[in-house]
């Protein structure tokens, strides 16, 4: 983390946000900071809408580091004292509007305020004075307005930004913390979610004293630079319903049916068209993603789920709903062709391959002009999420073998390819290809994934052998695959494809070992080497990897032809 207050000039900057100057001179008075927004718009609930300027390029780049430093210096000033409080839920670390709606939950008031034109209030002159003159921060006049120059567009903080959220907030907290004695004095709670001020009280004779609590509260955001948009101030009493940032918090806090019974809908309507829309504008899928994962937040929150007797295979209604949605998501939806390894490693091993062979497989990886690369293939990431839901854990082979079963409906689990294919005319997208290394002779994943899941016919294992693919389910666009074997060898690791100079590399004097128990002392594992090879993609041979990416290759150029898999 850096300290602002350290900073005396606009060198300095450059220095602390690892920026090269020349770079940070080029933005600012050559290609001038405006250039390097783009603008979208998203509907707002009142069916307008709203026009989102976003950074991109070097600027963006910029923003984030920036913006990453403030919430961290932020941070620090926070853990040192008075600073410290329970006020802002927006844009905020391990706060979200839950939080925030928790604080006013089964009261027997609840005020809704919000601030018109929110970030437009943030104007070019206010983002130098604050950080000019705030004493957290005292910069020199020069990188006041280098801040400003760099995180607004048109004189005014834009949404879209990543520095937005953030500059917002450090200059709300005066504005918060006047509020917060104002609410004190008549017994109200207070908290703001970016625009949103949200009082609420059980004091019984609140209502006596709330023209001059409105009162004070509008004079004071009025000198604050603000203006309250007197159409959404909401005055909500215990016998109605009571919402804070869209969450009803009567009792438990939750969201209404209907948005629950949209959510559904607007999934059912993606599986059967390959579309859907929000309030009349066409939906895009991390919005329903949004959705689903914010329902299943709010029942964990709610304890509708009982953690302690969780089991991936008998979820509740809403949490087969999502299940659901991330199996289409992933296998049908999926944009890009999906890699499915054994582990983390093989996915470093085959993204710097890749790296390397770039010109030789256009159609998997492409360099840009700025000399970064773009993966036209993914890979499948495990998480929390895909753990809870699908029992998929953080490594090893399991993940074929789970995730297979909800393509066949084995072991009791639904068929969700069925389901997608049949019921839904759904077709894949792009292919799914499950990769394991070559061990088809000995108790290894692959050997029990051919005998006890896929249960591949012995007339055509041999078949699989020497093409190294097999199509596991016809119709669908599902692969099983594998790596050749190096001369000589019955059985493979992947790592067996790198040369015995690479394998043999030293890492502060230890040897690599492919096992999973080795003396640490004189050895280190796969993690630590497949960081290595990711790192030095430039220096390494990965003629050995050739074979299997022509596969890939291959199987994603047969699933463009027309009619395949139609």
């Amino acid at each position: 983390m850096i300290s602002f207050s350290e900073i005396k000039s606009r060198n300095d900057f450059a220095d602390a946000l690892q920026i090269p100057r020349s770079v940070l001179t080029h933005v600012l008075y050559i290609a001038k900071p405006e250039s390097f927004y783009e603008s979208f718009t998203i509907p707002k609930k009142n069916g307008e809408d709203r026009i989102i300027m976003a950074p991109k390029g070097t600027l963006k780049s910029i923003q984030t580091k920036l913006s990453k430093q403030l919430v961290e210096y932020r941070a620090s000033i926070s853990q040192k004292g008075q600073e410290k409080s329970n006020i802002s839920h927006g844009f905020e670390r391990e706060k979200s509007i839950i939080t925030n709606a928790q604080i006013h939950r089964n009261k027997r008031y609840v005020i809704n305020y919000d601030l018109k034109d929110f970030f437009d209030s943030f104007h070019f002159g206010r983002v130098v004075g604050f950080f000019e003159k705030n004493k957290h921060f005292l910069l020199p006049y020069e990188v006041a307005v280098i801040i400003a120059q760099l995180t607004c567009y048109n004189g005014r903080l834009p949404q879209g930004a990543p520095t937005s959220p953030v500059i917002t907030n450090l200059i709300c907290e005066i504005l918060d913390y006047r509020v917060l004695k104002i609410a004190k004095r008549y017994k109200l709670d207070y908290t703001r979610y970016a625009d949103d001020l949200t009082f609420s009280t059980n004091y019984s004779r609140f209502l006596e004293v709330f023209d001059s609590f409105a009162k004070e509260l509008l004079q004071e955001i009025s000198n604050s630079g603000f203006t309250i948009n007197q159409s959404k101030t909401r005055l909500l009493y215990r016998d109605s319903r009571q919402e804070v940032t869209g969450l009803v918090v009567n009792k438990k806090i939750g969201v209404n049916r209907e948005y629950v019974k949209s959510t559904r809908a607007m999934a059912q309507a993606l599986y059967s068209t390959g579309e859907f829309t929000i309030n009349g504008i066409p939906g895009t899928i991390k919005q329903l993603e949004g959705r689903f994962g914010f329902i299943d937040q709010l029942d964990h929150y709610n304890n509708v789920i009982d953690d302690a007797k969780h089991d991936a295979y008998s979820l509740n209604g809403r949490e087969k709903q999502f299940q659901e949605f991330l199996f289409f998501k992933t296998f049908f939806f999926n944009e890009y062709p999906l890699v499915i390894t054994e582990g983390k490693t093989d996915i470093r091993y085959l993204k710097a391959a890749l790296k390397s062979l770039h010109q030789k497989y256009p159609e998997l990886i492409c360099k840009e002009d700025d000399g970064t690369f773009r993966f036209k293939i993914s890979f499948f990431r495990r998480s929390k999420r895909w753990k809870y839901f699908f029992g998929i854990s953080k490594d090893g082979a399991d993940a074929m073998k789970l995730l297979y079963r909800f393509f066949t409906g084995q072991k009791g689990v639904k068929n969700y390819y069925r389901l997608f294919a049949e019921k839904y005319k759904a077709v894949q997208r792009n292919p799914v290809i499950m990769l394991f290394d070559n061990e088809m002779e000995s108790k290894r994943p692959l050997n029990k994934f051919i005998s006890e899941e896929v249960k591949i016919p012995s007339s055509e294992q041999q078949l699989f052998k020497e093409q190294l693919y097999y199509h596991l389910i016809p119709g669908s666009k599902t692969y099983l695959m594998t790596h050749p074997l190096p001369p000589g060898k019955t059985e493979a690791e992947i790592e067996d494809l790198f040369p015995t100079e690479v394998l043999g590399v030293k890492l502060d004097g230890k040897s690599f070992s492919t096992k999973d128990k080795f003396d640490t002392s004189k050895f280190y594992g796969k993690d630590i080497f497949s960081s290595y090879v990711y790192e030095h993609w430039k220096s390494i041979d990965f003629s050995g990897f050739i074979p299997l990416l022509d596969k890939i290759n291959m199987l994603v150029q047969n699933e463009k032809k027309p009619g395949l898999n139609t």
